[in-house]
């Protein structure tokens, strides 16, 4: 199971949080992530709210994994909140042709002292390999808000952007 390291966009650092950790477990049909934020005393959590698909989680701490298709444009983006509620979009290029992503099962989300373990469905997508990004916005006290990412590109906090996607999410059973 590898775990990667996320790193903090240099414009919107946080304030009490030394790091965000994310073990990727790939399994036959779905992917366990495990979210872990060093200095997690002062993030905001979300509450605990019903499980169910809700938009723009991105607003407070909100933990999220991209995938992307080989060779292709189009790629999908799942949101995780603390709270269990969830997203799931599909995207026919960079930030075009946004639309729902459909899924028969939602992701299982489960708070952690110090992040969030998710179990989320792949169904719909190709088996082998995809390109990953991992992601988070940490919302600390006082609304401060910083951004998290395997990679940065110049300019704005922009996670669709093919920067962010520097991991690839090993077809299963592969190391």
């Amino acid at each position: 199971m590898p775990t990667f390291s996320l790193v903090p966009h240099p414009d919107h650092p946080p304030l009490s949080v030394r790091g965000i950790e994310v073990d990727v477990w790939a399994r036959a049909d779905d992917v366990l992530l495990t979210y872990r934020v060093a200095g997690a005393e002062k993030v905001v959590v979300p509450a605990w709210s019903t499980p169910s698909r809700v938009d723009e989680l991105w607003r407070t701490t909100c933990f999220e994994l991209f995938l992307q298709f080989d060779d292709e444009q189009r790629y999908v983006e799942f949101n995780f909140s603390p709270s269990t509620r969830w997203a799931a979009y599909a995207f026919d290029d960079y930030r075009d042709g946004m639309a729902p992503f459909e899924r028969d099962v939602a992701p299982h989300i489960e708070r952690l002292p110090t992040g969030v373990e998710v179990d989320c469905d792949l169904g719909g997508l190709p088996h082998g390999e995809l390109r990953m990004a991992l992601t988070a916005v940490i919302e600390e006290a006082g609304g401060v808000r910083s951004f998290w990412s395997l990679a940065h590109p110049p300019g704005a906090p922009d996670f669709h952007h093919p920067a962010c996607f520097a991991a690839r999410l090993p077809a299963p059973g592969l190391p």
